[in-house]
């Protein structure tokens, strides 16, 4: 620990973990309570705070991950593979949905209370000298503790966009970006060309890429972004088909095949595979996670097919994932999922739609500082409706959601809390209904 003396006299420093939690909730803007108000314009924070613990952000190797949607599966996944392989494995994901320390872990294990509580004592004086945001600080912990951990290599989740994320101070051996969707338009940009050159923000010279689907108004702007940059870029919806054989409670059966324009003489052309990461969503995160390892096994892991079927598995066991298409009991079934903009709002409804059940019933939170009416035009109209509230500042009143919902011809009651809307839905629902909770991932994180 940090001794008394290394402090002015007017700071004590920290004893317990909460204690410290509690200074980083309150002292420092967070993106997931308060919104873009916490969000700073530029890397200079990161790159001031990195530098004064001597930028260990260049003392291990990493992937680095962004994308609209899937870029928590596709970490989770490639972390879990890495893992199996036998690699010290550093992950680092965001937001947390039950405790701050999942954000970072080591070989699936959460870091530890006692790092936390050092690092920001030992740092509490750049702190407030720099005034860093929540993320900002959160970064510089996760690349110290990985850094100090001597990680043969950490997955990096982009925490928004990509070109100015904290994250994007380092020099990883692969870019990824999962998918391009419109999500947080306000600081993004409201069309998919804005949003795909944020996200190609974190393509770095020299540096592979691949990005897991095509879309044709946003294939220019990531070829350009390549050729500026002599990166290699590859489309993993062209290098791999990948098929649900069947799907079981906890489990997916996938038959992967190498498409014919792809390059991977060396590779498995077939691949039939067990995920416990059940959604029809994880079909093209799987192919972005195999032409990744593609990558990975060319710069030198050593990564076999029996590593990728045996942690693909076990992914939520491994990296202790949670909230993507979770079942948390049965009879009535009750589902949670974080998918909370319009793509990942229409992955949801195509997995209700896959299931036999008797009635739908939904509860839905969501956040104010979106234009959610399309996201409202998706659901369907013949379910009973569940309107709650979040326990965050951002949260919509779920009367006011409640109220914008019955434009779309959406009907149900409002509640003061998650926990209450998932109660009487309980409570309404037949064995054999249907409950879904999602809409935001803060709604999820408040039922699990």
């Amino acid at each position: 620990m940090a001794s008394e003396s290394n402090f002015p006299n007017s700071i004590t420093p920290f004893q317990t973990f909460q204690e410290t939690l509690d200074y980083l909730y309150a002292r420092l803007p967070m993106f997931t309570r308060i919104g873009a108000a916490a969000l700073k314009a530029d890397l200079t924070n990161t790159i001031d705070l990195c530098a004064r613990i001597d930028n260990p952000q260049n003392k291990f190797t990493s992937i680095h991950i962004a994308g609209t949607n899937g870029k928590g599966s596709t970490s989770h996944m490639l972390a879990a593979i890495l893992q199996t392989a036998g690699y010290n494995t550093g992950l680092y994901t965001s937001p947390h949905l039950k405790d701050f320390r999942e954000r970072i872990r080591l070989n699936g294990k959460m870091i530890p209370k006692d790092f936390v509580v050092d690092f920001i004592n030992d740092q509490r004086r750049n702190i407030e000298r720099i005034d860093p945001s929540f993320f900002e600080v959160t970064v510089a912990l996760a690349f110290q503790y990985f850094a100090l951990q001597r990680v043969d290599i950490a997955v990096i989740e982009v925490g928004l966009g990509g070109r100015l994320d904290s994250t994007n101070i380092i020099s990883p051996l692969v870019s990824v970006i999962t998918n391009i969707g419109y999500d947080h338009v306000n600081i993004l940009g409201n069309t998919l060309h804005q949003i795909a050159s944020e996200k190609a923000g974190i393509i770095k010279p020299g540096i592979p890429v691949v990005v897991g689907e095509k879309h044709r108004e946003t294939i220019e702007t990531f070829l350009k972004k390549a050729k500026d940059t002599q990166s290699d870029l590859f489309f993993a919806c062209d290098e791999w088909i990948v098929k649900r054989h069947k799907a079981q409670e906890n489990y997916d059966f996938l038959k992967l095949e190498a498409s014919e324009i792809s390059e991977k003489s060396s590779e498995s052309k077939r691949l039939n595979l067990e995920l416990d990461l059940t959604g029809s969503y994880q079909i093209k995160n799987l192919a972005t996670v195999l032409s990744t390892v593609t990558l990975l096994r060319k710069s030198g892991f050593m990564i076999s097919d029996d590593h990728i079927y045996t942690a693909l598995k076990q992914v939520k066991t491994l990296t202790g994932l949670q909230g993507r298409w979770q079942i948390l009991r049965q009879h009535p079934l009750v589902i949670c999922d974080t998918g909370h903009n319009e793509d990942g709002i229409r992955e949801v409804l195509k997995n209700i739609n896959l299931m036999e059940f008797n009635k739908l019933h939904m509860v839905i939170g969501m956040v104010n500082d979106k234009d959610i009416t399309k996201i409202l035009a998706l659901l369907p109209k013949n379910a009973t409706y569940y309107f709650c509230s979040p326990d965050i500042p951002r949260a919509k009143p779920a009367g006011e959601l409640k109220e914008k919902a019955s434009i779309s011809g959406l009907v149900g009651s409002s509640y003061e809390s998650v926990c209450m809307a998932l109660q009487n839905a309980e409570q309404n629902a037949s064995k054999d209904d249907l409950i879904f909770v999602g809409g935001s991932t803060f709604v999820v994180a408040e039922v699990l």
